[in-house]
């Protein structure tokens, strides 16, 4: 990804040549930061190592060590990870030939001088807060006689390492830019009798045509093709024929078994959703009956709560009763006694707690307030209805008598 003509032109606001001579490097960190976020961090890195690549982009050596600086600063809290730290490397070990300005590789960045090398040395080591409020021109008239050598052993070793933990084939790639060394900057530093001025606009076109338009060439580099040999054609005399059939006309075979569950968890949601309407046939009941006691499981995940349990009573207390015992060990068994003692009270209801009262100890706090329920239940219908006083002793029965073994 490349930058767009309004970022570039940013970014080489930040790098003119009037603010690398007069801004401190702070100042300069400031100013990139409050225009670009860190997602773009890695493009206008690339687009750095492009400009340092090629010095007649890059007027002034002012601009150079600003570039470098601007590099460091966009990971500087992460240096270990740092993705231009093979950057630093190259710059502080050069190749071979690197010195020789006039056969140097074309894609080495340019030789620094014994104050960049210093400045670049001193910030990836101690990351020294007293340079960054320098200017440029402040370190490049340091007298380099006085400029103590800085250990960056350490530094260098983990950038190596961390490079050589890089495939081969990110390292054999080299930019698809070619110098014009016939063209460069009529500088101080770098003037010669042959040397041909660059227009200033000249340059402005090159670098938005290198590095903005669609495609552009810091986005693409020279590597060597992966080549795979085509694999042979297979003969055997023994491989199958394709045929084509001759009918002219033909039916779908289709299979309506296709995209339809059956696994026994649908058919149990299935027949307990029915269970909560309506009373289920023997076969159901059985099925649904026999599903759960094979995966006592299935009880969480069959859409019972504590609001659905009166329907099931009423409508089927055996099933009631089976998935009642199965979620004893649920947290939620308490609210489903609280249900079972509130609701209305029928031979249904009273089925399923005696029978709960005979398989399980059940709480004698429940024990207590269904009885009381009960007792008011019948004492409302016996004075509405008289001729169900036997109903009492069919409901109390059960429950006082439990309370009587426990005694």
């Amino acid at each position: 990804m490349s930058l767009t003509l309004k970022e570039l032109s940013l970014l080489l606001g930040v790098l003119s040549e009037e603010a690398t001579r007069t801004q401190t490097f702070e100042a300069l960190g400031y100013n990139l930061n409050r225009h670009f976020s860190k997602p773009d961090y890695f493009k206008v890195g690339t687009t750095l190592v492009l400009l340092l690549q090629n010095n007649d982009l890059l007027s002034h050596a002012t601009q150079r060590l600003a570039a470098i600086y601007l590099l460091f600063d966009m990971y500087k809290n992460e240096l270990s990870t740092h993705p231009f730290a093979s950057v630093f490397v190259h710059i502080l070990n050069p190749p071979m030939n690197h010195k020789d300005q006039e056969n140097r590789f074309y894609w080495a960045i340019p030789h620094i001088s014994s104050q960049e090398k210093y400045f670049l040395s001193t910030i990836l080591t101690s990351l020294s807060k007293e340079l960054f409020k320098k200017t440029a021109p402040q370190i490049l008239e340091m007298d380099p006689t006085n400029l103590q050598a800085i250990d960056v052993s350490g530094v260098h070793l983990s950038l190596v390492e961390r490079q050589s933990e890089l495939p081969s084939t990110a390292k054999t790639s080299i930019p698809c830019i070619l110098p014009d060394r016939d063209y460069i900057h009529a500088t101080a530093e770098q003037q010669t009798p042959n040397a041909k001025l660059i227009h200033a606009e000249v340059q402005k076109q090159t670098t938005d045509a290198l590095l903005t338009e669609p495609g552009a060439a810091v986005e693409r580099c020279l590597k060597p093709e992966f080549i795979q040999l085509a694999p042979p054609l297979h003969s055997a005399t023994d491989e199958l024929v394709w045929m084509n059939p001759s009918v002219e006309s033909h039916e779908i075979a289709w299979d309506y078994n296709m995209c339809t569950t059956q696994s026994a968890d649908t058919e149990v949601r299935r027949l307990m959703a029915k269970a909560f309407k309506s009373a289920l046939s023997l076969p159901q009941q059985e099925g649904l009956l026999g599903a759960i006691k094979k995966d006592p499981k299935l009880v969480y995940h069959i859409g019972l709560t504590p609001a659905k349990l009166p329907v099931l009573v009423e409508n089927n207390p055996l099933v009631a009763i089976d998935v009642l015992l199965k979620l004893m060990s649920s947290s939620q068994i308490t609210e489903y006694f609280n249900v079972l003692v509130n609701m209305e009270m029928s031979l249904h209801s009273m089925e399923v707690v005696n029978r709960l009262t005979t398989v399980v100890d059940l709480p004698s706090e429940f024990i207590h307030l269904y009885i009381s329920n009960c007792i008011t239940t019948c004492e409302r219908d016996q004075r509405e209805v008289h001729a169900e006083s036997t109903r009492p002793s069919s409901l109390c029965l059960p429950p006082v008598s439990h309370q009587k073994q426990d005694h």
